[in-house]
């Protein structure tokens, strides 16, 4: 693949993601703010129980710039960066994933990311509103979150790099059954030898809990699935005019011929 083209697939890839995290950022908005006011709120009021002053502690960003601005300017940026680094990706598995067009793997780095980059790690580290987790403890959460998403992610690509060298003696089937279950396998372990926290409190609900994790995995869910869809679409079009332009002139003459 020429430059021009990886220059051309950056592109829409960025462009993608930044339409992806558009739509990322209304259900972020919608879904999982209304959550954070009612954790923030419990924790104030948790606060106001046990005789702390929050007015001593005047915040550098007020809660409104938080949730729109902020809000916006984080989820964006990050759709654009996810976008550019899935192109890049893009522009290797091309060709090295099978017989898959540009619409099947797009969709399939979209999906596999989803998978190892957050739903994987998120199962051993999910995500959690304020008022829950331990202060002193976030530092370490928060590296042993990274190391999670190391981990999946380059065991996803180890798996994918063996199921391509067994296919040859298993078969494409019984070579993915293998690459996926060790996959499994040793994700299952990091889960085990990996340190846990269940830092919520026995006062918070559960239904607001849940409510909060949902909304991020729909968050990341809304990200993904439209930037596949988006970025596929629109590297068929430009990997494939020809294709296009033919398949166009045919549907044409069948419909003048008719």
């Amino acid at each position: 693949m020429n430059s021009i083209s990886v220059r051309a697939l950056l592109i829409r890839g960025m462009l993608a993601g930044l339409v992806a995290g558009a739509l990322a950022l209304l259900v972020a908005y919608f879904l999982g703010e209304s959550r954070v006011d009612a954790a923030i709120a419990l924790e104030e009021a948790a606060h106001s129980a046990h005789g702390h002053d929050h007015g001593a502690a005047e915040e550098l960003v007020s809660r409104g710039v938080q949730s729109t601005a902020g809000l916006a300017t984080g989820v964006l940026v990050f759709g654009v960066a996810i976008g550019g680094i899935a192109a890049l990706v893009f522009c290797y598995a091309l060709g090295r994933m099978g017989r898959f067009g540009p619409r099947a793997t797009a969709a399939l780095i979209a999906g596999a990311a989803l998978l190892s980059v957050y739903l994987v790690p998120f199962l051993k580290y999910p995500a959690n509103p304020p008022a829950v987790g331990n202060p002193d403890t976030i530092g370490k959460r928060t590296a042993l979150f990274f190391l999670m998403v190391a981990l999946s992610v380059l065991l996803a690509v180890a798996a994918v790099i063996i199921g391509k060298r067994l296919a040859p003696r298993l078969g494409n089937w019984s070579a993915t059954v293998v690459a996926a279950a060790g996959y499994v396998l040793l994700i299952a372990l990091a889960y085990v030898f990996l340190p846990s926290f269940n830092e919520v409190g026995a006062d918070f609900p559960a239904t607001l809990l849940w409510q909060f994790r949902l909304a991020t995995l729909a968050v990341q869910a809304t990200l993904w699935t439209t930037f596949g869809l988006l970025f596929g679409h629109l590297t068929e079009r430009l990997l494939m005019p020809k294709a296009e332009a033919v398949a166009g002139a045919r549907g044409g003459a069948a419909t003048a011929m008719g």
